[in-house]
Protein backbone atom coordinates (compact mmCIF):
# COMPACT_ATOMS: atom_id res chain seq x y z
CA UNK A 1 0.00 0.00 0.00
CA UNK A 2 1.31 3.29 -1.00
CA UNK A 3 2.84 5.53 1.92
CA UNK A 4 1.06 8.67 3.42
CA UNK A 5 1.53 11.79 1.26
CA UNK A 6 3.11 14.55 2.12
CA UNK A 7 0.24 17.76 2.48
CA UNK A 8 -0.07 20.43 1.22
CA UNK A 9 -0.82 23.76 3.17
CA UNK A 10 -4.55 24.48 3.51
CA UNK A 11 -6.56 26.45 1.12
CA UNK A 12 -9.44 28.28 1.96
CA UNK A 13 -11.63 29.37 -1.06
CA UNK A 14 -12.23 33.24 -0.85
CA UNK A 15 -15.93 33.17 -1.36
CA UNK A 16 -18.63 31.43 -3.21
CA UNK A 17 -18.13 30.06 -6.50
CA UNK A 18 -20.61 28.38 -8.78
CA UNK A 19 -19.19 24.71 -10.13
CA UNK A 20 -19.61 25.34 -13.82
CA UNK A 21 -22.08 23.27 -15.60
CA UNK A 22 -21.60 20.76 -18.81
CA UNK A 23 -24.45 21.79 -21.12
CA UNK A 24 -26.33 19.20 -23.24
CA UNK A 25 -24.12 17.77 -26.11
CA UNK A 26 -25.94 18.84 -28.69
CA UNK A 27 -25.86 16.74 -31.18
CA UNK A 28 -28.08 17.90 -33.84
CA UNK A 29 -28.87 17.50 -37.15
CA UNK A 30 -25.93 20.15 -38.73
CA UNK A 31 -23.86 18.72 -36.01
CA UNK A 32 -24.27 15.11 -37.73
CA UNK A 33 -23.61 16.67 -41.26
CA UNK A 34 -20.09 17.82 -39.76
CA UNK A 35 -19.35 14.90 -37.88
CA UNK A 36 -19.39 16.59 -34.83
CA UNK A 37 -21.51 14.24 -32.35
CA UNK A 38 -19.96 11.10 -34.41
CA UNK A 39 -16.26 12.65 -34.27
CA UNK A 40 -17.09 12.36 -29.89
CA UNK A 41 -18.09 8.65 -30.46
CA UNK A 42 -15.03 7.79 -32.51
CA UNK A 43 -13.64 4.45 -31.37
CA UNK A 44 -16.55 4.56 -28.47
CA UNK A 45 -16.19 0.38 -28.77
CA UNK A 46 -16.11 -2.28 -26.51
CA UNK A 47 -16.35 -5.53 -26.77
CA UNK A 48 -19.02 -7.40 -27.17
CA UNK A 49 -18.38 -11.20 -26.83
CA UNK A 50 -18.89 -11.48 -23.60
CA UNK A 51 -22.62 -11.44 -22.11
CA UNK A 52 -23.49 -8.31 -20.82
CA UNK A 53 -23.93 -9.83 -17.50
CA UNK A 54 -20.33 -10.20 -17.15
CA UNK A 55 -18.97 -6.81 -18.45
CA UNK A 56 -18.12 -5.04 -15.56
CA UNK A 57 -19.31 -1.29 -14.73
CA UNK A 58 -18.87 1.62 -12.48
CA UNK A 59 -20.96 3.82 -10.88
CA UNK A 60 -18.64 6.72 -9.41
CA UNK A 61 -21.18 9.39 -7.29
CA UNK A 62 -18.76 12.27 -7.20
CA UNK A 63 -19.04 15.24 -4.17
CA UNK A 64 -17.68 18.49 -5.60
CA UNK A 65 -15.82 20.15 -2.72
CA UNK A 66 -14.98 17.36 -0.21
CA UNK A 67 -17.62 15.66 2.09
CA UNK A 68 -17.10 16.17 5.87
CA UNK A 69 -15.69 12.69 6.81
CA UNK A 70 -15.84 13.71 10.84
CA UNK A 71 -19.73 14.80 10.31
CA UNK A 72 -20.84 11.97 8.13
CA UNK A 73 -18.98 8.36 7.92
CA UNK A 74 -16.23 8.75 10.33
CA UNK A 75 -17.61 10.41 13.34
CA UNK A 76 -15.36 11.43 16.57
CA UNK A 77 -17.56 11.50 19.02
CA UNK A 78 -15.12 11.57 22.19
CA UNK A 79 -13.02 14.81 20.46
CA UNK A 80 -13.48 18.18 22.29
CA UNK A 81 -16.20 20.45 20.91
CA UNK A 82 -14.19 22.57 18.63
CA UNK A 83 -13.47 19.06 16.60
CA UNK A 84 -16.34 17.20 16.91
CA UNK A 85 -19.57 19.07 15.90
CA UNK A 86 -22.83 18.98 16.53
CA UNK A 87 -24.21 15.74 15.87
CA UNK A 88 -24.72 12.83 17.77
CA UNK A 89 -23.77 8.84 16.41
CA UNK A 90 -26.03 6.23 15.23
CA UNK A 91 -24.80 2.81 15.48
CA UNK A 92 -24.93 0.57 12.00
CA UNK A 93 -25.39 -2.72 10.64
CA UNK A 94 -21.75 -3.25 11.21
CA UNK A 95 -20.88 -4.16 14.96
CA UNK A 96 -19.32 -1.37 16.32
CA UNK A 97 -18.95 0.96 13.53
CA UNK A 98 -20.77 4.43 13.98
CA UNK A 99 -22.13 7.05 11.76
CA UNK A 100 -23.58 10.45 12.71
CA UNK A 101 -27.06 10.77 12.53
CA UNK A 102 -27.13 12.33 9.34
CA UNK A 103 -27.07 9.21 8.14
CA UNK A 104 -29.77 6.50 9.00
CA UNK A 105 -30.41 5.09 6.11
CA UNK A 106 -26.95 4.36 5.16
CA UNK A 107 -26.53 3.08 8.50
CA UNK A 108 -29.24 0.48 8.42
CA UNK A 109 -27.55 -0.88 4.92
CA UNK A 110 -24.15 -0.08 6.14
CA UNK A 111 -23.56 -4.37 5.54
CA UNK A 112 -23.96 -3.54 1.70
CA UNK A 113 -20.66 -1.54 1.38
CA UNK A 114 -17.43 -0.92 2.57
CA UNK A 115 -16.04 2.28 4.63
CA UNK A 116 -12.43 3.03 3.40
CA UNK A 117 -11.50 5.71 6.04
CA UNK A 118 -7.57 6.08 5.51
CA UNK A 119 -7.55 7.53 1.94
CA UNK A 120 -5.43 10.84 1.56
CA UNK A 121 -3.23 12.99 -0.88
CA UNK A 122 -1.49 16.05 -0.88
CA UNK A 123 -3.14 18.57 -3.08
CA UNK A 124 -5.32 21.08 -0.54
CA UNK A 125 -7.11 22.73 -3.83
CA UNK A 126 -10.27 21.54 -5.82
CA UNK A 127 -8.32 21.20 -9.30
CA UNK A 128 -5.26 19.37 -7.77
CA UNK A 129 -7.27 17.40 -5.51
CA UNK A 130 -9.63 16.20 -8.06
CA UNK A 131 -6.93 16.03 -10.70
CA UNK A 132 -5.38 13.30 -8.18
CA UNK A 133 -8.08 11.07 -7.46
CA UNK A 134 -9.49 11.29 -11.05
CA UNK A 135 -6.42 10.90 -12.71
CA UNK A 136 -3.68 10.71 -10.73
CA UNK A 137 -1.86 13.46 -11.39
CA UNK A 138 0.98 13.92 -8.50
CA UNK A 139 1.04 17.89 -8.92
CA UNK A 140 -0.09 19.71 -5.52
CA UNK A 141 -0.43 22.87 -7.70
CA UNK A 142 -4.04 23.63 -9.22
CA UNK A 143 -3.89 23.66 -12.87
CA UNK A 144 -6.42 25.78 -15.22
CA UNK A 145 -6.20 22.22 -17.26
CA UNK A 146 -5.95 18.85 -16.90
CA UNK A 147 -2.61 16.94 -17.62
CA UNK A 148 -3.77 13.25 -17.23
CA UNK A 149 -6.96 11.54 -18.49
CA UNK A 150 -9.22 10.85 -15.71
CA UNK A 151 -9.83 7.35 -15.28
CA UNK A 152 -13.26 7.56 -16.91
CA UNK A 153 -11.67 8.64 -20.00
CA UNK A 154 -9.00 5.87 -19.98
CA UNK A 155 -11.48 3.09 -19.12
CA UNK A 156 -13.23 3.53 -22.47
CA UNK A 157 -9.85 4.63 -24.32
CA UNK A 158 -9.21 1.00 -23.16
CA UNK A 159 -12.55 -0.78 -23.81
CA UNK A 160 -13.23 1.01 -27.15
CA UNK A 161 -9.54 -1.29 -28.34
CA UNK A 162 -11.14 -4.53 -27.40
CA UNK A 163 -13.66 -5.06 -30.75
CA UNK A 164 -16.97 -3.80 -32.04
CA UNK A 165 -19.30 -2.96 -29.51
CA UNK A 166 -23.11 -3.97 -30.42
CA UNK A 167 -24.97 -1.61 -28.00
CA UNK A 168 -26.47 1.41 -29.36
CA UNK A 169 -25.67 3.21 -25.99
CA UNK A 170 -22.63 5.11 -25.58
CA UNK A 171 -20.58 3.50 -23.33
CA UNK A 172 -19.53 6.73 -20.82
CA UNK A 173 -22.19 8.38 -19.22
CA UNK A 174 -22.17 11.29 -17.24
CA UNK A 175 -25.15 12.41 -15.29
CA UNK A 176 -24.11 15.85 -14.33
CA UNK A 177 -20.94 15.64 -14.73
CA UNK A 178 -17.93 16.62 -12.99
CA UNK A 179 -16.67 19.75 -14.01
CA UNK A 180 -14.55 19.94 -16.76
CA UNK A 181 -11.87 22.08 -15.48
CA UNK A 182 -11.16 19.25 -13.19
CA UNK A 183 -11.40 16.06 -15.33
CA UNK A 184 -11.39 15.03 -18.40
CA UNK A 185 -9.77 12.88 -21.61
CA UNK A 186 -6.63 15.22 -21.88
CA UNK A 187 -4.36 13.96 -24.65
CA UNK A 188 -6.99 11.06 -25.27
CA UNK A 189 -8.59 13.69 -26.77
CA UNK A 190 -12.77 14.61 -27.05
CA UNK A 191 -14.12 11.25 -28.07
CA UNK A 192 -13.14 10.04 -24.91
CA UNK A 193 -15.79 12.55 -23.19
CA UNK A 194 -18.66 11.38 -21.37
CA UNK A 195 -22.29 11.38 -23.23
CA UNK A 196 -23.37 14.70 -20.96
CA UNK A 197 -27.00 14.16 -19.51
CA UNK A 198 -26.95 17.93 -17.37
CA UNK A 199 -30.63 18.48 -16.77
CA UNK A 200 -32.99 17.75 -13.74
CA UNK A 201 -33.85 14.09 -14.41
CA UNK A 202 -36.21 15.05 -11.74
CA UNK A 203 -38.10 17.30 -13.96
CA UNK A 204 -41.34 16.73 -15.36
CA UNK A 205 -40.40 17.78 -18.92
CA UNK A 206 -36.78 16.13 -18.85
CA UNK A 207 -35.88 15.17 -21.99
CA UNK A 208 -32.26 13.88 -23.54
CA UNK A 209 -32.24 15.59 -27.14
CA UNK A 210 -32.07 13.74 -30.23
CA UNK A 211 -32.09 10.38 -28.22
CA UNK A 212 -34.15 7.95 -30.04
CA UNK A 213 -35.47 10.22 -32.82
CA UNK A 214 -39.60 8.68 -33.67
CA UNK A 215 -40.03 11.19 -37.01
CA UNK A 216 -39.50 9.13 -39.69
CA UNK A 217 -38.98 12.22 -42.05
CA UNK A 218 -36.36 13.70 -39.06
CA UNK A 219 -34.35 10.16 -39.48
CA UNK A 220 -34.93 10.54 -43.61
CA UNK A 221 -33.44 14.07 -43.45
CA UNK A 222 -30.88 13.33 -40.90
CA UNK A 223 -29.60 10.23 -43.50
CA UNK A 224 -29.49 12.03 -46.20
CA UNK A 225 -27.11 15.26 -44.36
CA UNK A 226 -24.54 12.12 -43.27
CA UNK A 227 -24.84 10.98 -47.40
CA UNK A 228 -23.90 14.57 -48.07
CA UNK A 229 -21.10 14.76 -45.98
CA UNK A 230 -19.92 11.64 -47.38
CA UNK A 231 -20.13 12.95 -50.65
CA UNK A 232 -18.11 16.03 -49.82
CA UNK A 233 -15.15 13.83 -48.33
CA UNK A 234 -14.24 11.32 -50.90
CA UNK A 235 -11.06 13.23 -52.40
CA UNK A 236 -9.88 13.75 -48.65
CA UNK A 237 -9.80 9.80 -49.03
CA UNK A 238 -6.77 9.56 -51.21
CA UNK A 239 -4.60 11.11 -48.75
CA UNK A 240 -5.75 9.60 -45.64
CA UNK A 241 -2.99 7.99 -44.75
CA UNK A 242 -4.16 6.54 -41.08
CA UNK A 243 -7.65 5.29 -42.45
CA UNK A 244 -9.31 7.84 -39.89
CA UNK A 245 -12.19 8.69 -42.21
CA UNK A 246 -13.00 4.87 -43.07
CA UNK A 247 -13.31 4.49 -38.91
CA UNK A 248 -15.58 7.60 -38.73
CA UNK A 249 -17.35 6.25 -40.78
CA UNK A 250 -18.04 2.86 -38.74
CA UNK A 251 -18.69 5.55 -35.63
CA UNK A 252 -21.03 7.73 -37.78
CA UNK A 253 -22.81 4.73 -37.86
CA UNK A 254 -23.41 4.38 -34.35
CA UNK A 255 -24.36 7.60 -33.65
CA UNK A 256 -27.04 7.48 -36.03
CA UNK A 257 -28.32 3.97 -34.62
CA UNK A 258 -28.22 5.88 -31.30
CA UNK A 259 -30.51 8.86 -32.33
CA UNK A 260 -33.01 6.50 -34.27
CA UNK A 261 -32.86 3.14 -32.18
CA UNK A 262 -36.23 2.95 -29.60
CA UNK A 263 -34.40 1.62 -27.01
CA UNK A 264 -31.68 4.53 -26.47
CA UNK A 265 -34.82 6.00 -25.83
CA UNK A 266 -36.27 4.06 -23.08
CA UNK A 267 -32.97 4.05 -21.49
CA UNK A 268 -33.14 7.52 -20.43
CA UNK A 269 -37.25 7.22 -19.80
CA UNK A 270 -37.46 7.38 -16.29
CA UNK A 271 -41.62 7.56 -16.73
CA UNK A 272 -41.05 3.64 -17.25
CA UNK A 273 -39.95 3.44 -13.66
CA UNK A 274 -42.22 2.37 -11.16
CA UNK A 275 -43.60 5.71 -8.44
CA UNK A 276 -42.89 3.77 -5.91
CA UNK A 277 -39.04 3.40 -6.88
CA UNK A 278 -38.64 6.92 -7.48
CA UNK A 279 -40.25 7.62 -4.22
CA UNK A 280 -37.46 5.15 -2.96
CA UNK A 281 -34.48 7.55 -4.43
CA UNK A 282 -35.79 10.37 -3.71
CA UNK A 283 -37.95 13.08 -6.02
CA UNK A 284 -35.28 15.70 -6.06
CA UNK A 285 -32.40 15.89 -8.70
CA UNK A 286 -30.08 13.40 -6.92
CA UNK A 287 -32.56 10.90 -6.32
CA UNK A 288 -33.58 10.61 -9.83
CA UNK A 289 -29.96 11.24 -11.25
CA UNK A 290 -28.40 7.81 -9.26
CA UNK A 291 -31.67 6.53 -10.35
CA UNK A 292 -30.87 7.33 -14.08
CA UNK A 293 -27.82 5.64 -13.35
CA UNK A 294 -28.90 2.39 -12.21
CA UNK A 295 -31.02 2.14 -15.29
CA UNK A 296 -28.44 2.78 -17.51
CA UNK A 297 -25.92 0.46 -16.00
CA UNK A 298 -29.23 -2.27 -16.75
CA UNK A 299 -29.12 -0.82 -20.44
CA UNK A 300 -25.87 -2.13 -20.64
CA UNK A 301 -23.58 1.18 -20.13
CA UNK A 302 -20.40 0.77 -18.37
CA UNK A 303 -18.77 3.72 -17.13
CA UNK A 304 -21.09 6.47 -15.14
CA UNK A 305 -19.88 9.31 -13.67
CA UNK A 306 -22.85 11.31 -11.40
CA UNK A 307 -22.24 14.72 -9.27
CA UNK A 308 -24.36 15.90 -6.78
CA UNK A 309 -24.25 19.35 -6.90
CA UNK A 310 -26.42 22.19 -7.35
CA UNK A 311 -28.97 23.94 -5.12
CA UNK A 312 -29.42 20.75 -2.63
CA UNK A 313 -25.96 21.56 -1.30
CA UNK A 314 -26.75 24.75 -0.45
CA UNK A 315 -26.05 28.18 -1.24
CA UNK A 316 -22.83 27.75 -2.85
CA UNK A 317 -24.25 24.35 -4.74
CA UNK A 318 -21.30 22.07 -4.00
CA UNK A 319 -19.81 20.34 -0.82
CA UNK A 320 -17.30 23.46 -0.09
CA UNK A 321 -18.33 24.44 3.66
CA UNK A 322 -15.93 27.15 4.16
CA UNK A 323 -17.52 29.75 6.51
CA UNK A 324 -17.55 32.38 4.18
CA UNK A 325 -19.72 29.69 1.99
CA UNK A 326 -22.47 28.71 4.38
CA UNK A 327 -22.83 27.34 7.55
CA UNK A 328 -20.96 23.84 7.87
CA UNK A 329 -23.78 22.26 9.78
CA UNK A 330 -26.84 23.91 8.63
CA UNK A 331 -25.54 22.94 5.07
CA UNK A 332 -24.93 19.11 6.07
CA UNK A 333 -28.61 19.32 7.48
CA UNK A 334 -29.85 20.37 4.13
CA UNK A 335 -28.63 18.40 2.30
CA UNK A 336 -27.82 14.84 4.14
CA UNK A 337 -31.54 13.97 3.91
CA UNK A 338 -31.33 13.92 -0.09
CA UNK A 339 -27.77 11.90 -0.12
CA UNK A 340 -28.57 9.32 2.36
CA UNK A 341 -31.99 8.47 0.43
CA UNK A 342 -30.17 8.41 -2.48
CA UNK A 343 -27.34 7.02 -2.09
CA UNK A 344 -28.90 3.96 0.13
CA UNK A 345 -31.58 3.61 -2.41
CA UNK A 346 -29.07 2.94 -5.16
CA UNK A 347 -27.02 0.74 -3.53
CA UNK A 348 -29.84 -1.20 -2.04
CA UNK A 349 -30.99 -1.74 -6.30
CA UNK A 350 -27.73 -2.77 -7.16
CA UNK A 351 -27.99 -6.03 -4.57
CA UNK A 352 -31.88 -6.34 -5.26
CA UNK A 353 -31.81 -6.41 -8.97
CA UNK A 354 -28.69 -8.66 -9.23
CA UNK A 355 -25.93 -6.44 -10.39
CA UNK A 356 -23.85 -6.71 -7.15
CA UNK A 357 -21.02 -8.75 -8.94
CA UNK A 358 -20.92 -6.84 -12.30
CA UNK A 359 -21.48 -3.22 -11.13
CA UNK A 360 -19.19 -1.37 -8.55
CA UNK A 361 -20.29 1.85 -6.84
CA UNK A 362 -18.11 4.42 -5.27
CA UNK A 363 -19.12 7.28 -3.63
CA UNK A 364 -16.09 10.43 -2.97
CA UNK A 365 -15.26 13.81 -3.21
CA UNK A 366 -11.41 15.09 -3.60
CA UNK A 367 -10.91 15.39 -0.17
CA UNK A 368 -12.50 16.00 3.00
CA UNK A 369 -13.11 18.90 5.81
CA UNK A 370 -10.80 20.15 8.34
CA UNK A 371 -11.59 18.42 11.57
CA UNK A 372 -11.12 21.91 13.72
CA UNK A 373 -14.17 24.01 13.03
CA UNK A 374 -13.19 27.52 11.85
CA UNK A 375 -15.36 30.96 12.16
CA UNK A 376 -15.97 33.06 9.82
CA UNK A 377 -18.27 36.17 8.51
CA UNK A 378 -20.68 34.94 5.72
CA UNK A 379 -20.83 36.14 2.41
CA UNK A 380 -24.44 36.29 1.26
CA UNK A 381 -27.80 34.48 2.78
CA UNK A 382 -29.18 31.63 1.35
CA UNK A 383 -29.97 27.95 1.63
CA UNK A 384 -27.57 27.38 4.88
CA UNK A 385 -26.17 30.62 5.28
CA UNK A 386 -26.74 33.59 7.47
CA UNK A 387 -27.08 37.17 6.03
CA UNK A 388 -23.75 38.42 4.99
CA UNK A 389 -21.84 39.73 7.84
CA UNK A 390 -22.91 36.50 9.82
CA UNK A 391 -20.33 34.82 12.07
CA UNK A 392 -20.58 31.15 11.39
CA UNK A 393 -19.09 27.99 11.39
CA UNK A 394 -17.32 25.76 8.53
CA UNK A 395 -14.33 23.51 7.55
CA UNK A 396 -11.98 23.97 5.21
CA UNK A 397 -10.04 21.74 2.75
CA UNK A 398 -8.32 18.63 4.38
CA UNK A 399 -6.81 15.44 2.09
CA UNK A 400 -4.56 14.60 4.86
CA UNK A 401 -7.50 11.79 5.76
CA UNK A 402 -10.79 10.97 4.33
CA UNK A 403 -13.44 8.58 3.48
CA UNK A 404 -15.23 7.08 0.90
CA UNK A 405 -17.09 4.23 0.29
CA UNK A 406 -17.39 0.88 -2.09
CA UNK A 407 -20.36 -1.19 -2.58
CA UNK A 408 -21.53 -4.40 -5.44
CA UNK A 409 -18.29 -5.17 -7.13
CA UNK A 410 -18.13 -8.42 -5.33
CA UNK A 411 -16.68 -7.50 -2.58
CA UNK A 412 -16.85 -8.74 0.54
CA UNK A 413 -18.87 -5.74 2.35
CA UNK A 414 -19.51 -4.57 5.56
CA UNK A 415 -16.13 -3.58 6.78
CA UNK A 416 -13.50 -0.93 7.79
CA UNK A 417 -10.57 0.03 5.53
CA UNK A 418 -8.11 1.94 7.58
CA UNK A 419 -8.37 4.45 10.18
CA UNK A 420 -7.78 8.24 11.39
CA UNK A 421 -6.42 9.61 14.58
CA UNK A 422 -8.83 10.57 16.93
CA UNK A 423 -9.38 14.05 15.77
CA UNK A 424 -9.65 13.03 12.03
CA UNK A 425 -6.54 14.62 11.23
CA UNK A 426 -4.24 12.54 9.81
CA UNK A 427 -4.50 8.35 8.87
CA UNK A 428 -2.89 6.31 11.49
CA UNK A 429 -3.86 2.59 10.10
CA UNK A 430 -4.00 1.49 6.47
CA UNK A 431 -2.81 4.57 4.28
CA UNK A 432 -4.58 4.68 0.78
CA UNK A 433 -3.50 7.22 -1.87
CA UNK A 434 -5.09 8.03 -5.12
CA UNK A 435 -2.82 5.32 -6.99
CA UNK A 436 -4.31 2.87 -4.85
CA UNK A 437 -7.92 4.26 -5.46
CA UNK A 438 -7.33 4.09 -9.25
CA UNK A 439 -5.75 1.23 -9.37
CA UNK A 440 -9.18 -1.01 -7.53
CA UNK A 441 -11.54 0.56 -9.98
CA UNK A 442 -9.29 -0.21 -13.06
CA UNK A 443 -8.76 -3.51 -11.39
CA UNK A 444 -12.59 -4.21 -11.43
CA UNK A 445 -12.45 -3.41 -15.18
CA UNK A 446 -10.24 -6.09 -16.03
CA UNK A 447 -7.39 -3.36 -16.44
CA UNK A 448 -3.73 -4.12 -14.87
CA UNK A 449 -2.66 -0.85 -14.27
CA UNK A 450 0.63 -2.14 -13.24
CA UNK A 451 1.20 -2.73 -17.10
CA UNK A 452 -1.20 -0.27 -19.18
CA UNK A 453 0.37 2.11 -20.62
CA UNK A 454 -1.41 4.77 -23.25
CA UNK A 455 0.97 7.33 -25.52
CA UNK A 456 0.32 11.14 -24.67
CA UNK A 457 0.86 13.65 -27.61
CA UNK A 458 4.64 13.22 -28.01
CA UNK A 459 4.18 9.54 -28.42
CA UNK A 460 5.84 8.71 -24.65
CA UNK A 461 3.85 6.04 -23.44
CA UNK A 462 2.29 7.22 -19.95
CA UNK A 463 1.36 4.61 -17.37
CA UNK A 464 -2.48 5.07 -16.40
CA UNK A 465 -1.06 4.86 -12.41
CA UNK A 466 2.50 5.81 -11.52
CA UNK A 467 1.99 4.69 -7.69
CA UNK A 468 -0.34 2.31 -6.58
CA UNK A 469 -2.00 -1.16 -5.91
CA UNK A 470 -5.19 -2.17 -5.73
CA UNK A 471 -6.74 -2.51 -2.17
CA UNK A 472 -7.29 -6.21 -1.51
CA UNK A 473 -10.25 -5.70 0.63
CA UNK A 474 -11.88 -3.70 -2.33
CA UNK A 475 -11.16 -6.65 -4.74
CA UNK A 476 -13.22 -9.79 -5.86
Amino acid sequence: MSSIIKPSPIIRCPGPTPMSRRGFMQIGLTGMASLTWPGLLKLRAANASLPKSERKAIIMVWLPGGQSHVDTYDPKPEASSEYRGPFKTIPTKIPGTHFTELLPMNAKIADKFTILRSMNQGAGGHPAGSMQMLSGDPDVRDKPKVKLPDWMSVANYLRSKEGKRANPLPNYVGVNPASPEYCGPAYLGDAYSPFAVSDDPNRPNFEVPNIGLSDAAETRRLSDKVALRKSLDRMERAFDREGELGALDKFETQAMTLLTNPSTRDAFDLSKEDPATRDRYGRNRWGQQLLLARRLVESGVEIITSQLSGPLCGRVGNWDDHAVNQHQFEALRFRMPNYDRAVSALIEDVYARGLDKRVLVVVTGEFGRTPKISFDRSTGAGDASAPAGTLQPGRDHWPRAFTNIWAGGGIQTGGVIGASDKRGEDVVERPCGPGDFLSTIYHHLGIDSSKVTIDDLNGRPVHIVENGKPIPELIA
